[in-house]
């Protein structure tokens, strides 16, 4: 037998490179890149835009805190960006507006290259090489073979921290038994009858398991949809006669297990087509001539690692409404955990939206900050995490995991991150954080004046459920 060795190729050197090419990985790559950094972005798929393209996931999280945006800057032009093109949406519109998946690929495609930053697509990271908390270059693997690229600073916008840990970061990943929150294989349906939809349907709202005129449960005890087990819909029309869906559940999926994923991708396709079957014969009227045109090239997936940093956001941080010196960004969605499969077959009925417990929600003009120290892992001196993995607790990275916020996140790491690479002695951890938040706010960042300590809640945050 005889054992073919790969070369690995020199490809070049960078000041930044940002792995991942989902939200936060835009942004961080085009905030490096506008602040004269070097920038290389690695995406492993064809496109940038993570869960908004790839896994249609069909609408933006809210951008507003019930009174204002809050999430501004580069994610602010990035929802004006998508809301031009789409004459259905209000202009005023800035919760839950629909996502229309191939316009917003171009948006980040044109945001990333007017910023001067590079894209690798159809490139994974196979490989990084560390020495002393000191990652010196990756290895990635594309159709040019296996190829080393070096950095000053890298920012691991994987979502699952998969650069950190192997860069031998410490992580948390799940709820103490190491249970993760399902996944969702998102669709879309055309040739939906859209004045049924708008009316018996409630505009989608209908279709959810917790309005009182849901035909869900019927649905369910049918049996004739077996893989319809819950009632968690999220429907919005994303263009003419084409609806949008995130809407079932897959359980034990880990984004870091290649088997598992491949296994949910597959059921994922069935159950999107039971979903058409289901909703042609209970909602007639809206989906009796529908078609299933496309399901996610990726799942939606919820969570994985969360790393170790500097801070670790809690719980209390969130109840608290807590500000911070260091602050990159705040954030106000609501805590948003999906029920586990234990609790997807005993509380289907008690918990008809899919959340795991009762929802912790701000009053209106309220948030929290997220400390810049959650984005510097602890032990690794030029690296930076952006996303879903950034240091928190688990309730609150149910909150901090969606898109808006992610937007936020990654152009404050991008920026800090072409910071850092000026440096003499390159240390993501000694950035200056009072001229990084100045230079947030000159570019559109709302970054209100905020004391280091905690400020004390002025009301207890709402418990509800929500879908």
């Amino acid at each position: 037998m005889s054992t073919v060795t790969l070369p690995v190729q020199e490809a070049g050197s960078y000041d930044v490179i940002v792995i991942g090419g989902g939200p936060t990985g835009c942004t961080a790559a085009a905030s490096s890149a506008r602040e004269g950094a070097r920038t290389l972005l690695i995406e492993s798929t064809a496109m940038l835009g993570g869960s908004g393209t790839g896994a249609l996931v069909p609408a933006w999280c809210p951008f507003s805190d019930k009174k204002q945006i809050i999430y501004r800057g580069l994610a602010e032009k990035i929802l004006n960006r998508c809301k031009e093109h789409q004459p259905h949406v209000p202009k005023e519109q800035v919760d839950w507006v629909p996502i229309d998946p191939e316009l917003l690929k171009r948006i980040y495609d044109d945001l990333v290259a007017e910023n001067g930053a590079s894209v690798l697509f159809q490139t994974m990271l196979g490989a990084v090489e560390h020495e002393r908390g000191v990652v010196h270059s990756i290895i990635v693997a594309n159709k040019n073979s296996l190829s080393r690229l070096r950095a000053k600073v890298f920012i691991d916008c994987t979502g699952d921290a998969d650069l950190c840990a192997w860069a031998g970061a410490d992580f948390e990943k799940g709820d103490p038994q190491g249970e993760l929150m399902p996944a969702t294989h998102c669709f879309t349906l055309s040739n939906v009858n859209e004045e049924a939809f708008r009316d018996d349907c409630d505009n989608g709202r209908r279709l959810m398991g917790n309005h009182p005129k849901t035909r869900f449960y019927e649905i369910i005890a049918s049996g004739k949809y077996p893989l319809i087990t819950d009632a968690h819909a999220c429907a919005n029309i994303i263009g003419p006669s084409t609806v949008g869906f995130n809407a079932g559940h897959l359980w034990q999926v880990d984004n870091t297990d290649p088997a598992s994923v491949s296994k949910a991708l597959a059921q994922g396709r069935k159950l999107a087509a039971q979903f058409r079957d289901a909703f042609a014969e209970y909602y007639p009227e809206a989906f009796g001539d529908a078609f299933l045109v496309s399901t996610g090239s990726v799942l939606g997936i919820r969570e994985t690692r969360r790393i170790i940093g500097d801070y670790v956001l809690t719980l209390g941080d969130y109840i608290d409404r807590r500000s911070f010196s260091d602050e990159i960004c705040r954030n106000s969605y609501f805590i948003d955990i999906h029920h586990s499969l234990k609790q997807a077959s005993e509380n289907v009925k008690k918990r008809a939206d899919g959340l795991a417990a009762p929802s912790l929600h701000y009053q209106p003009g309220e948030s929290h900050g997220i400390p810049y120290r959650c984005l510097t892992p602890k032990g690794l001196r030029n690296v930076l995490v952006a996303g879903r993995s950034i240091s928190c607790d688990r309730p609150v990275q149910g909150s901090v995991r969606v898109m808006p916020v992610c937007l936020a996140m990654g152009e404050a790491a991008g920026l800090a991150a072409a910071l850092a690479s000026k440096s003499a002695v390159i240390d993501v951890h000694a950035v200056d954080t009072a001229f990084l938040r100045r230079r947030l706010r000159e570019e559109g960042g709302w970054l209100p004046d905020t004391p280091a300590s905690v400020e004390p809640a002025a009301t207890p945050v709402t418990v509800s459920f929500s879908a």
